[in-house]
């Protein structure tokens, strides 16, 4: 489960870069497939952080 919140928060802040115009033309590609990422990234953040919770939920140490 930490790998899905790694990867989530790493698509997050791709989508986060891409929405501000930081990625240049590879940064618009992004926003034309996921326009709606784009619009609101928090969204696979948050993403990332339920995974990571329930990661830490169901872990056994």
């Amino acid at each position: 489960m930490y790998y899905v919140a790694a990867a989530l928060l790493v698509l997050s802040g791709l989508f986060y870069s891409a929405s501000r115009h930081e990625l240049g033309q590879f940064g618009a590609d992004v926003c034309r497939y996921g326009g709606t990422l784009c619009d609101n990234p928090v969204v696979l953040f948050t993403g990332a952080a339920l995974a990571a919770a329930w990661g830490m939920f169901v872990s056994i140490k």
